[in-house]
């Protein structure tokens, strides 16, 4: 297969989307990246050396599942340069979003972030080149007004934040074009091998946008850093490729919106950040959403 046929985006019905397995698959990957944000404030390196040591250590796990999945035999160059070229988007993406949260409130920085759920959904209608009907069209009301009473009531508009606010909304661009590419890739690439060369792409971009800052590189506190790369690289980023082929955009991009969701979750708990009735109300309507999503639905209307 060369990258000419390799799908940009998979045909798959999101009512039968792959089996509850993929679709628990999907969500634990989601859940699993949305603790990332909690580990990274913890870290006491810079924001992009934090992503640095998030890359270079998952590294190596992520080459011995890729080396025991392909028997060690290298994929084509056309499927590698696609994994590569998405770890650019992802290694950029990590890189605004990290600089954007220490430009602007949390919350304005994941609701920007979050932008990406809403790219995929509109990717997925024009893709399909169909509008969504009945229960699909319900769950995307619900998930994206859940969504907006999760984070719109937190955020905060001013001058001060702007630059914080571009480079966030700037991640969330780059972070659409990142599971676009690894959809891609996953039509030629088992999903290990896609991970470890768009990951092994990322490390020196890192390492070097991180050094040209002048940021502390060596951690004083390894903890934060290694379940970093465990929970958002290893699990989180391997579990959403492993999922992406089962799926079509529109249910990827809903489901990123429980992020916020479990971030919100994870600030109460362990950071004593404070959960309003607004906050339980935004929650339950994107897990409605992801439940209604699952259903059969009505014939889609051709746009």
């Amino acid at each position: 297969m060369t990258a000419k046929d390799i799908p940009l985006s998979p045909a798959v019905d999101p009512s039968s989307g792959g089996g509850r397995w993929a679709f628990a698959a999907l969500l634990g990957g989601n859940v699993a990246l949305s603790l990332g944000a909690m580990f990274v404030r913890l870290s006491d390196t810079g924001p992009t050396a934090t992503a640095f040591w998030r890359m270079l250590i998952a590294l190596p796990f992520l080459a011995l599942f890729a080396w025991r999945e392909t028997g060690g035999r290298l994929p084509s160059r056309h499927a590698i340069l696609i994994a590569m070229g998405a770890g650019v988007f992802f290694a950029l993406d990590l890189l605004s979003w990290h600089l954007g949260i220490m430009r602007t409130k949390v919350a304005n920085a994941t609701l920007f972030a979050n932008c990406a759920s809403l790219l995929l959904v509109l990717w997925g209608i024009m893709f399909s080149r169909t509008l969504p009907r009945g229960w699909q069209a319900v769950a995307i009301l619900l998930a994206f007004a859940g969504a907006a009473l999760l984070m719109g009531q937190s955020y905060e508009m001013s001058p001060a934040y702007l630059a914080g606010d571009l480079l966030s909304l700037l991640a969330g661009i780059l972070y659409t074009g990142y599971v676009l590419m690894m959809q891609r890739a996953r039509g030629a690439l088992q999903p290990w091998s896609a991970l470890s060369f768009s990951s092994a792409m990322c490390v020196p971009i890192l390492l070097s946008t991180a050094l040209l800052f002048g940021e502390k590189i060596l951690p004083t506190d390894w903890t934060p850093i290694l379940l970093l790369a465990l929970t958002s690289q290893v699990i989180g980023q391997g579990l959403l490729i492993w999922s992406l082929p089962r799926f079509p955009s529109l249910v990827i991009g809903l489901t990123l919106l429980t992020q916020p969701a479990v971030a919100a979750l994870s600030g109460w708990l362990i950071f004593d950040e404070g959960i309003s009735l607004v906050d339980v109300a935004g929650g339950l309507m994107v897990g409605a959403a992801l439940v209604l999503i699952r259903l059969p639905s009505r014939r889609a209307a051709p746009i």
